[in-house]
């Protein structure tokens, strides 16, 4: 399985070998759609999503959209870096592929 998110030298974001665009922004257009385990990490620490966004500096309402949303085909990577680090897992973990 090849790494979920990465860095290409071109200074785009690879996603499961295809590029993602709008980096520049770090908002990322995904090939495709994703849901983020968001829901289940938060219950497995046994936090709110509150305390995800205090933790983190993401907003409220952005955690509420990635533990709500069923599919997603737009990501913040900054967020998916943060959410990544605070629940101590790899970006590849906290995502989940649906649809390439």
């Amino acid at each position: 399985m090849t790494v979920a998110l990465q860095f290409s030298r071109l200074g785009a974001i690879v996603f499961r070998n295809k590029f993602i665009k709008g980096y520049a922004h770090s908002l990322c257009q995904v090939m495709g759609r994703i849901r983020l385990k968001v829901r289940e990490l938060v219950d497995e620490k046994g936090w709110t999503l509150k305390e995800v966004s205090d933790r983190t500096g993401i907003p409220y309402a952005t955690v509420k959209k990635y533990a709500q949303a069923t599919s997603l085909a737009t990501v913040d990577y900054t967020a998916l870096q943060k959410l990544a680090r605070l629940f101590d897992v790899s970006i590849e973990d906290l995502v989940d592929v649906l649809e390439e």
